[in-house]
């Protein structure tokens, strides 16, 4: 029988340029077998949006992946796929703890986290003691909401329409929770910056109740990338909190998290990181952690230890245990060069398509307002019924995934996400499918 392949970290990173990097504690996997061997990455010279437009580079770095020849799948945005020595770690990793169980988890699991959480703490620009793995962003974002604990009745929070509909949820429940009041506004169409920018300032003026503001880096509606640096200076000179959702953020744009200037965030590895599902980050700036609860009261951990602010039970251990090769692998493609790659590859289908009077691109081609996300919407389809329509065409006809997405004000729309793996070649076939669509 064939030995399964596993992904050997230090193999590995040499060829990504990243040899010296620190091997991992505890468990540790086998060598792959020859025919699972990949070519070395070039290292590359030139500026980013130099190294996004080397097609031979980008084709050699789609190898590392394993995806559906069958369908063109421009949803990247549901989670991320992983690269092929990624996957065959983590499945070795999940052979290995469960087959040393309880005396993994109980004796040898905690002193690796401290190596996954300072790896994780760097890659941010952060302390590790600001920092906890979650089961996502999802989880580390709804317990900020839920346990800030500065709100009194009277008060009022704040989102827009673009922020995720979970985290909208979870601000509405305070309501019942605190007392407070819910002042919801929309992000105007064009989304040019300085448009966005007046709209949270006059949102904030116009709510001098205001205490805490949800903010999301990159909508999952729109692909909107918000200025957050700008209007986190503005809610702060106004006494709001911020709690930033940059589930979509990490790993997509090149940035630390001094850069956006905020004290409380929730992001994925499994998005943009290429991490196993079920894997995210609580930041909480320190000095500030009073002001998060304890989850339901954990007593596990001191009340001056972040680790008390989430309690997931037991975790998907396997999961934890690849974030650093994750981190490894975006850092051998190059932050800056990724993030440009995804705005080459966006870019390319939208103006292909700028021709197309009937269509509405929702994103502006701003590089600080745009990423891979970007959604469009046909003149006057609105409805969920004729975006899900597009939908099913573009798939059934074209082969080409695309997903609706609801809870613009100005009406639902389609959802276009190319992936690191993804060709210039996918991206073109969106061009004359939508030709075929969008009426003259």
């Amino acid at each position: 029988m064939r030995r399964q392949a596993v992904f050997n970290r230090r193999r590995f990173l040499a060829g990504t340029g990243l040899a010296g990097a620190a091997t991992l504690t505890g468990l540790s996997p086998s060598a792959p077998s020859a025919d699972d061997e990949l070519p070395l990455l070039p290292k590359l010279a030139g500026s980013p949006s130099e190294v996004a437009a080397n097609e031979n580079y980008w084709r050699q770095v789609a190898k590392y992946y394993s995806v559906d020849p069958d369908i063109t799948n421009l949803e990247n945005g549901y989670w991320g796929v992983m690269p092929r020595q990624l996957m065959a770690e983590y499945q070795a990793f999940t052979e290995q703890v469960n087959r040393a169980n309880a005396t993994y988890a109980r004796k040898q699991f905690y002193v690796d986290y401290r190596g996954y959480r300072q790896r994780a703490a760097d890659e941010l620009g952060v302390q590790t003691e600001e920092i906890m793995f979650t089961r996502g962003a999802t989880e580390a974002l709804q317990n900020l909401i839920a346990n800030y604990n500065l709100l009194k009745p009277g008060d009022a929070v704040m989102y827009a329409d673009l922020d995720y509909g979970g985290m909208q949820e979870t601000m509405d429940w305070l309501v019942d929770r605190r007392g407070v009041n819910v002042v919801r506004f929309a992000i105007p169409e064009p989304a040019t910056r300085d448009a966005v920018l007046s709209t949270y300032e006059r949102a904030l003026a116009d709510n001098p109740t205001v205490r805490l503001l949800l903010l999301t880096h990159v909508s999952n509606r729109t692909g909107l990338v918000m200025p957050v640096a700008e209007i986190a200076a503005m809610a702060r000179d106004r006494g709001v909190d911020i709690i930033l959702d940059a589930a979509h953020s990490f790993g997509h744009l090149d940035f630390k998290v001094d850069d956006l200037d905020v004290d409380f965030m929730g992001i994925n590895f499994h998005k943009w990181m290429g991490a196993p599902l079920g894997s995210g980050l609580m930041y909480i700036r320190k000095g500030r952690l009073q002001d998060i609860d304890p989850c339901f009261g954990n007593r596990s951990f001191p009340k001056d230890n972040i680790l008390s602010r989430a309690s997931s039970g037991t975790s998907n251990f396997a999961a934890f245990m690849v974030i650093p090769s994750a981190l490894d692998f975006h850092q051998s493609l190059g932050p800056a060069n990724k993030e440009a790659r995804l705005r080459y590859l966006r870019n390319r289908w939208v103006d292909g398509v700028r021709d197309l009077k009937n269509l509405e691109i929702l994103t502006p081609d701003d590089p600080d307002m745009t990423g891979a996300l970007t959604s469009f919407r046909i003149r006057g389809e609105t409805s969920r019924e004729a975006n899900r329509a597009i939908v099913d065409k573009l798939l059934r006809e074209h082969k080409i995934f695309t997903v609706w997405r609801d809870g613009v004000t100005a009406g639902d729309c389609v959802r276009v996400t190319p992936g690191i793996y993804t060709s210039t070649e996918d991206v073109d076939r969106l061009v004359p499918a939508l030709q075929t669509i969008v009426p003259a």
